[in-house]
């Protein structure tokens, strides 16, 4: 029974090699190199039995391939050629030239060696030594190349051109240079039809106004399009960029970067951070969204700002930067905090303005208005500017509040320090006086026209009354709680920010 199935296995085993051999013949049938035409033959039998010397105007042809040059051996054994001076291979659209040629019909293989040069449509590769395979059409190079096109110019150690697909692979040293840019790379794929570089690896591309890093990414040198991955960032004299994802277009000097975003002023000595931004460098302007945080480093303290949207540009003068933060913004720094639905930075002037509902904290002191700005000098407190419904509060104990009310109000800093504050216009009062030995003497309530009050240590330490002054001294006990809070009164410390972290909960 085993004898049976195995002759019977043996059997089947021969027919399928019959079924299959005149395929597998066919698959490797071999066709011979045919000359066309040389001005005279030899035969040497130094070389070989059978081995032609063609001289002067030689052509050959192999399966679509023809081969030109002004002498060759001809070696009918091994179906190859050795072909010398003014070597030429045209195969479709390819076109190569060198001055030495090794041709093998069996493997498809050519070889050129010195001053070899390959054109296809619109690319040119240069190189010493090249090895071009007529059936896959692919050609390569490990000794140096460079090829051309209309704008660019690429140089690498090694070197793989693939014929059907127009495409390059470079390795090893890569340098492409185009009229606006030079970038070099450790690995770079190029499609000569469209125009497109892959780079893998580090990667630098520079130019007059820019320069831009990445380990992974694309560059449409046609358009002038690119985007980069992995490490990425972009610089030019006065900012840097980085994230995971950046997209440059260089025809109008834009760019996207997409997560981890982080943008370096040097000029201004700020950080700005977030989740996707927009660089618009011809205008000198950026906005960053989600999770957008700017951080101003003044002599070792820092201003922490965040914000929905925030933007930065070059004023209308063309100087230095102004900052703008959109819907929910906050503000943190050690010696003063603040919020406001929107908050500009002018780094030109040293001014923060800050609009709609804005609150501003100052050590002990809170302070409202519709609009409030804040002057800096020497990265420190110099002054403040409080444009109607003025409001300054400043805690007692938990249920007692010292009250500044005006229509316009001028606060003046030193160190940092609330010292000075002029009221204008409709100007009311409420304080609760103290004596060292007998504590709480009682509440003061006044109004007038203006009023000049001096601070010390976050507390008023004295009040001039400068115009139709109205003021009464009362005990604590004949005012109601009512009537110690003056009209708009509000106290919003728990939306104060506490630490960098704070500027980000609304």
């Amino acid at each position: 029974m085993y004898t049976t199935k195995f002759k019977l296995n043996l059997i089947i085993y021969g027919a399928l090699l019959q079924i299959m051999f005149p395929v597998l013949s066919y698959a490797q049938k071999i066709t011979k190199i045919d000359l066309d035409n040389a001005d005279r033959l030899e035969y040497d039998k130094n070389i070989g039995e059978n081995v032609k010397r063609l001289i002067g105007n030689v052509i050959l042809h192999h399966e679509g391939t023809y081969l030109y040059c002004d002498s060759a051996y001809l070696y009918s054994e091994t179906n190859s050629v050795d072909a010398f001076s003014n070597v030429s291979i045209k195969s479709g659209t390819v076109h190569i030239v060198g001055d030495v040629l090794y041709y093998n019909g069996n493997t498809k293989d050519a070889e050129l060696d010195k001053n070899v040069k390959m054109t296809d449509e619109k690319m040119e590769l240069e190189t010493e030594h090249l090895t071009y395979n007529t059936k896959t059409k692919i050609a390569n190079y490990l000794t140096g190349g460079k090829l051309k096109d209309a704008e660019n110019v690429l140089t690498s150690k090694i070197g793989y051109y693939y014929a059907e697909t127009k495409e390059v692979y470079f390795k090893k040293e890569v340098v492409l240079v185009n009229p606006e840019y030079t970038m070099n790379s450790d690995t770079l794929k190029y499609n000569t039809k469209t125009e497109i570089a892959y780079f893998f690896g580090p990667t630098y591309i520079v130019s007059k106004e820019n320069t831009i890093y990445c380990e992974n990414g694309w560059y449409n040198t046609q358009k002038d399009i690119a985007q980069f991955n992995e490490n990425a960032y972009f610089s030019n004299k006065e900012q840097k960029i980085n994230g995971d994802s950046l997209y440059y277009d260089r025809k109008i000097l834009f760019g996207k970067a997409y997560n981890n975003i982080t943008i370096v002023d040097t000029t201004q000595e700020i950080t700005i951070k977030g989740h996707y931004a927009e660089y618009y460098e011809k205008e000198g302007k950026t906005m960053v969204t989600n999770e957008a945080l700017v951080i101003h480093n003044m002599d070792g303290d820092s201003l922490f700002l965040h914000a929905d949207t925030l933007k930065a540009f070059f004023d209308s003068t063309g100087g230095g930067k102004v900052l703008y933060g959109y819907n929910h913004a906050k503000f943190f720094k050690s010696d003063i905090q603040g919020l406001g639905d929107s908050i500009v930075y002018s780094f030109t002037d040293s001014v923060i303005y800050m609009y709609s509902n804005p609150i501003l904290w100052s050590e002990e002191n809170q302070i409202t208005a519709d609009t409030i700005h804040i002057f800096l000098k020497n990265n420190e407190l110099y002054r403040m500017n409080l444009y109607s419904s003025s409001f300054i509060v400043s805690k007692e104990d938990s249920v007692k509040f010292n009250q500044i009310k005006g229509k316009f109000v001028i606060g003046h800093f030193l160190e940092n320090e609330l010292r000075k504050i002029n009221v204008y216009q409709n100007s009311e009062t409420i304080y609760y006086v103290r004596d060292e030995s007998k504590g709480l003497i009682g509440i003061n309530k006044a109004i007038a026209d203006d009023m000049l009050i001096f601070v010390d240590n976050s507390k008023v330490k004295t009040i001039t009354f400068l115009t139709n002054p109205e003021a009464t001294l009362y005990p604590e006990k004949d005012l109601a709680p009512a009537e110690v809070k003056l009209k708009g009164f509000k106290w919003d410390e728990f939306k104060r920010p506490l630490d960098k972290e704070g500027v980000f909960n609304w």
